[in-house]
C-alpha cells in the first residue's frame, strides 16, 4: 500500500516538473517560404521545390539547413492559391467578420525528411517567449496539405496524436479514407476508389466489355487497378490481361508492351502515375504500336509534356478523368499584380529582407516573374481554395462569429473541436461549387472527362467532353457529349471492343468452357422461350396462353382452335347436315303426298313421320358441333345429340316390334296388337324418350359441359373445346343410346325371315348394324382425335348414322313410290300369303 502511494507521489511530481519546465527548440527551426501573422493562422506545407541538396554529414560540425533547387510551377500555383484565398477571406465582412487569418508556408521540396522538418515546424512555432510553458497545444488549428499521398501520410500520421486537422488538395490514396489511422485527416479530392469506380462507369457506358489493363507497380497503381479490376468483375466487364511495371524495371516495361500488342482488346485501362507513362508513352511511340483506345487517369491525362507529334499518333483520342477546371475568380489578376508585391518583399526593392528570411531565398520564385503571363489550367489550386475556406468555415462557427458583433476573440480553440467542426462544414464558394466532407474525410468524386484532340491547326489540347459526378443518382453519374470526342487513330467513329458480339434478342448467352464470362456463344431460345433484351443471360418461358413468335423475342397469344364454319372441313360437315336435312324434308313430302298408299300406311305411317322429324333433329344436332364453343353450346350439343338421336332410335325399336307383332298377331287366337296398338307405340317412343331426358337433366344439373381450353395437346396452340363436365353422365347418354340400338337390332334380326313381300325389318336390320359399325368405330376415333377433328369425328359419326337410317329404311320405299308406282298396293304389299 505504502509503495503504490509512493509511486502516485513520485509521478506527480515529476509532472509538475515538467509543466514547470520553460519549451525551448531542439537545434535551428525550418523557418516559412511565405508568412503573414493574423488573429489564427493556417499552415500550409507544399514542396514548392523538387530537387533538395543534402549538406555535409562529417560530424565536424553543425549541419546546415537543406538547400532545395528548380522551382515545382503547379505547386508553387498552390501556395499562391492559399495566399490569395486567405486575403480574399481576410477581405470578406460575413465570414469571419474582423478577424484575421494568417499563414504559415513551408516548402518541403519534394523531400520526405522536409516534409518532417516542416510538419516538426509547423507545430512547434516560430519561436518562444522566455515565460512560455509546454502545454502540449499547437500554435494553429489546421495544415493545408500535402500533395502527395506518401507525404501526406507522414504529415496525418505526425500530427495524429494532436488532434490537429489535415486538410489535403491532391492526396488520393483510398488508405487514407480508414478514420481508425487517419481521425483528423480532410481532403477536398476525391479517393481513387472514385476514380476506379468512375473508370467502371466509362468502360460499360460505351459497351466496352473486352479490355486490358496497365498500371504502375506502387501504391497508387495497384491499390487503384485492385479497385477497378473488383467492380469490373461485378459489372461482368473482363479483363483480358492485367499487368505492370515499375518506372525501373525496363524488362518488365517491355513485356507489357508486348503483352498489349498481342492482345485481342482495343481498350486500355492505364491506370498508370506521371512518371511510368511517360516511360510506356516512349515504348509505345518507338514502336509505332497505334489503334488502342487509351483510358486514363488524373495523373497523366492533362499532362502537358506527354502531348506531342510521337505521343498523338499512339494516343491520340485517348479519354480520361481529370481534376475539373475551375477559374477562381480574381486569382489571375491577384497573381499578376498584388502577390510579387505582398508575399514577396523582395520584388520591389533589393535588400528588404524578410523576418525570416533573407531574398536570396526567393532567387528562382523572382525568376518565374517574367514567365508568369500566362496562368496554366487550374485544377488542384482550387481545392486548395475550398480547404481554406472549409477551415474558415470551421473557424466561424468555433468563434461564435456574428455578422455586424464580429468574432469573440478571446476563445481558446482546441484542435479536437476544430476536427469537429471540419466535419459539420457544408458551405457553396462564389463559383457555386457545394463543399462538404463525407464520413471518411473525403470530398465527393467530380471529375473532368477529357480528350486528347489535334486542332486543324496542328496544335493539341485537352478537349473536355463530359464530367462524373459521384453525388448524383447512379445512372446520371456520367455525363458524356459523345458527338465531340475524337476516337482512337482520329476516327469519328467508337471502337468496338468484345471477346463475343452480343447476342440478340431471341438468343440467350452461354459461356464458353474455361473462357472469361465475356466470351460466350449465342444460343437461340427454345419453343414457348424468349429474350426481349440483347445479351440475355436466361430465356424466359411465356405465359401459359401465349407462345413465343418466330423470332423469339416477343409472346403472342396462341392460336385458339376449334372446328369453325368458315374453314374447310366445317363448310364440308356443315353442307352434309344441311344436305340430310332437305333430303329427311323431301322424303317426309313425299311420305305426306303419298300417306294414302299403302307402302306408307303399312307399319304406322305416324312412327314413319315421328322418325323423320327426329332425324331431322339429328342432321340440325351436327351444326351445334360447329364454331366457337360456349357455355350454352357446350350443353346443347350433347344434350340435342343425346335426346334427338333416343328420339329415332326409339321410333326405329317401336317399327320393329309393330312387325314382329303384327306377324304374331296372324297367328290363331293370338290378341296381341291390342296390348301393342298406335298408344302403346307412342307411349313406348315417349317413355325411351324421356329416361333420356331424364338422364340429361341429371347431367346438366351435377356437373354440365363448359367451355375448356385445352393447352396439353398442342404447346403452340390452344384447342378451344367443349369439356364433357361429368364423364360418368356422358357415357350414360351414349351407353343408353347403344342399349337402344342393340335391342333394335337383335328384335329386327329376328323378323328378318318374315313372310312378306316387303319386310321392312330386313332394312331396319341393316341400318341397325350400319349405326352400331359408326358408334363403335368412333369410340377410338374420338379418343385419338386430336383437337377440331375429335369434334369432327363425332359430327361424322351423328351424319354417317342418320344417314344410314334414312337410307335404309326410307330409300326403298321412295323407290317404289316414285319408280315402281305398280308394286305400291295392298295385294303387292300383302303378297301371296292369305294368312298376311
Amino acid at each position: 500500500m505504502f509503495l503504490f502511494l509512493y509511486t502516485l507521489l513520485l509521478f506527480h511530481q515529476l509532472h509538475a516538473k515538467v509543466e514547470n519546465t520553460p519549451c525551448q527548440t531542439m537545434g535551428d527551426s525550418k523557418y516559412p517560404l511565405f508568412s503573414k501573422d493574423g488573429d489564427v493562422s493556417i499552415g500550409g506545407i507544399f514542396p514548392v521545390h523538387r530537387k533538395e541538396t543534402l549538406p555535409s554529414f562529417e560530424f565536424t560540425q553543425k549541419p546546415q539547413l537543406l538547400l532545395c533547387s528548380s522551382v515545382n510551377l503547379r505547386n508553387f500555383l498552390l501556395a499562391q492559391v492559399m495566399i490569395f484565398t486567405i486575403n480574399e477571406i481576410n477581405r470578406n465582412e460575413t465570414l469571419l467578420p474582423n478577424f484575421s487569418i494568417g499563414y504559415h508556408i513551408y516548402d518541403t521540396c519534394g523531400s520526405r525528411l522536409s516534409t518532417m522538418s516542416a510538419t516538426m515546424g509547423l507545430m512547434n512555432g516560430l519561436d518562444f517567449e522566455s515565460g512560455d510553458r509546454c502545454n502540449g497545444q499547437p500554435p494553429l488549428p489546421a495544415i493545408i496539405g500535402e500533395t502527395e499521398s506518401s507525404a501526406t501520410v507522414i504529415l496525418s500520421r505526425t500530427t495524429g496524436p494532436f488532434k490537429i486537422p489535415v486538410i489535403s488538395p491532391s492526396a488520393t490514396c483510398e488508405c487514407l479514407s480508414n478514420r481508425k489511422d487517419y481521425p483528423s485527416f480532410f481532403r477536398t479530392i476525391a479517393s481513387d476508389y472514385h476514380q476506379s469506380s468512375a473508370l467502371v462507369n466509362i468502360v460499360k457506358h460505351f459497351g466496352w466489355s473486352w479490355v486490358g489493363a496497365v498500371n504502375s507497380d506502387t501504391d497508387y497503381g495497384n491499390y487503384g487497378m485492385a479497385v477497378f479490376l473488383k467492380i469490373a468483375q461485378e459489372e461482368e466487364i473482363c479483363v483480358e490481361y492485367s499487368v505492370k511495371f515499375y518506372r525501373t524495371e525496363t524488362e518488365k516495361l517491355k513485356k507489357v508492351v508486348d503483352t498489349i500488342k498481342k492482345g485481342t482488346a482495343k481498350v486500355i485501362v492505364a491506370f498508370v502515375s506521371f512518371v511510368e507513362m511517360g516511360l510506356l508513352i516512349d515504348q509505345l511511340s518507338i514502336q509505332k504500336i497505334a489503334g488502342f483506345q487509351m483510358i486514363g487517369v488524373e495523373s497523366w491525362i492533362t499532362t502537358t509534356n506527354y502531348i506531342n507529334p510521337n505521343s498523338f499518333h499512339s494516343l491520340g483520342g485517348s479519354l480520361g478523368f481529370a481534376v475539373r477546371k475551375i477559374n477562381i475568380q480574381g486569382f489571375a489578376d491577384y497573381l499578376l499584380k498584388e502577390f510579387w508585391d505582398t508575399a514577396i518583399p523582395c520584388s520591389q526593392t533589393e535588400g528588404n529582407f524578410s523576418q525570416y528570411a533573407d531574398c536570396s531565398r526567393y532567387e528562382e520564385l523572382l525568376a518565374l516573374k517574367k514567365n508568369n503571363e500566362n496562368v496554366p489550367e487550374l485544377r488542384y489550386e482550387y481545392n486548395v481554395y475550398k480547404a481554406v475556406y472549409a477551415a474558415a468555415h470551421a473557424l466561424h462557427s468555433l468563434m461564435k462569429c456574428k455578422e455586424k458583433k464580429g468574432c469573440e476573440k478571446s476563445l481558446t480553440i482546441q484542435p479536437w473541436q476544430m476536427v469537429e467542426a471540419m466535419k459539420k462544414v457544408n458551405f457553396t464558394t462564389k463559383m457555386g461549387d457545394h463543399v462538404w466532407f463525407d464520413s471518411s474525410g473525403g470530398a465527393v468524386a467530380q471529375y473532368e472527362v477529357v480528350n486528347w484532340q489535334q486542332e486543324s491547326d496542328g496544335s493539341f489540347q485537352f478537349k473536355s467532353v463530359g464530367f462524373y459526378d459521384a453525388s448524383l443518382p447512379p445512372h446520371q453519374r456520367l455525363q458524356l457529349d459523345t458527338k465531340n470526342i475524337i476516337w482512337a487513330g482520329g476516327k469519328l467513329k467508337k471502337p468496338r471492343s468484345v471477346c463475343s458480339e452480343s447476342c440478340p434478342p431471341g438468343t440467350r448467352k452461354a459461356a464458353q468452357k474455361g473462357r472469361p464470362v465475356c466470351c460466350y456463344d449465342c444460343i437461340p431460345c427454345a419453343e414457348g422461350e424468349i429474350s426481349n433484351e440483347t445479351d440475355s443471360i436466361n430465356c424466359k418461358q411465356c405465359p401459359e396462353e401465349y407462345w413465343s413468335n418466330a423470332e423469339k423475342n416477343k409472346c403472342v397469344l396462341k392460336t385458339v382452335e376449334f372446328l369453325s364454319f368458315t374453314e374447310f372441313m366445317g363448310i364440308v360437315l356443315a353442307f352434309f347436315s344441311l344436305f340430310g336435312v332437305g333430303i329427311t324434308a323431301l322424303v317426309a313430302i313425299l311420305f305426306y303426298n303419298k300417306k294414302d298408299t299403302p307402302i306408307v300406311k303399312a307399319n304406322n305411317s305416324e312412327l314413319s313421320f315421328l322418325l323423320l322429324f327426329s332425324l331431322t333433329l339429328c342432321f340440325f344436332c351436327s351444326l351445334t358441333f360447329i364454331g366457337r364453343p360456349t357455355e350454352w353450346s357446350c350443353m346443347l350439343r350433347h344434350t340435342a345429340f343425346g335426346i334427338t338421336f333416343v328420339l329415332c332410335i326409339s321410333c326405329v325399336l317401336g317399327k320393329t316390334i309393330v312387325v314382329l307383332m303384327a306377324f304374331k298377331a296372324t297367328l290363331p287366337g293370338s290378341n296381341i296388337m291390342k296390348w301393342f296398338g298406335p298408344k302403346q307405340q307412342r307411349l313406348s317412343v315417349l317413355t325411351f324418350t324421356l329416361t333420356q331426358v331424364l338422364i340429361c337433366v341429371l347431367w346438366l344439373i351435377i356437373s354440365p359441359p363448359f367451355p375448356y381450353k385445352n393447352m396439353k395437346y398442342y404447346k403452340e396452340k390452344i384447342i378451344l373445346e367443349c369439356s364433357l363436365g361429368s364423364i360418368i353422365g356422358f357415357w350414360a347418354v351414349l351407353g343408353y343410346i347403344g342399349l337402344l340400338a342393340i335391342l333394335c337390332f337383335i328384335l329386327s334380326f329376328l323378323a328378318r325371315k318374315l313372310p312378306d313381300k316387303f319386310n321392312e325389318a330386313k332394312f331396319i336390320t341393316f341400318s341397325m348394324l350400319i349405326f352400331c359399325a359408326v358408334w363403335i368405330t368412333f369410340i377410338p376415333a374420338y379418343v385419338s382425335s386430336p383437337g377440331k377433328f375429335t369434334v369432327a369425328v363425332e359430327i361424322f359419326a351423328i351424319l354417317a348414322s342418320s344417314f344410314g337410317l334414312l337410307f335404309c329404311i326410307f330409300v326403298p320405299k321412295c323407290y317404289i313410290i316414285l319408280l315402281k308406282p305398280e308394286q305400291n298396293t295392298k295385294q303387292n304389299m300383302m303378297g301371296t300369303s292369305k294368312s298376311y
